[in-house]
């Protein structure tokens, strides 16, 4: 069963249960449309997998299984993909 995290880990941006702008990865950390496109260039900053927009709910079944309260937002922010920029210099690295 997804959580259904109430808010976007990058710019803490609300995305309740209906939203269309919601977008997980594999483990279900959870970044809003925007910061995804334009900041996380669509990769995972904490596994490196790709996102897909979170489904919906049914308003009837929140009822049993309601969406989390818990918030997770990234201390140190998302200005870079820090996932994707390891993995940039590791490959510099061993290309030299």
């Amino acid at each position: 069963m997804l959580e259904l995290r109430p808010n976007c880990e990058c710019c803490d941006k609300d995305l309740p249960p209906e939203s269309t702008e919601a977008n997980i990865c594999t483990f279900e950390c959870t970044f809003c449309t925007d910061c995804v496109e334009g900041v996380l260039n669509k990769q995972c900053p904490n596994c490196g997998g790709n996102f897909v927009r979170r489904p919906i709910r049914p308003f009837a079944a929140l009822k049993n299984y309601p969406a989390s309260t818990k918030r997770i937002l990234k201390e140190q922010g998302c200005a870079e993909n820090t996932y994707q920029a390891l993995n940039e210099n590791f490959f510099c690295r061993i290309e030299r």
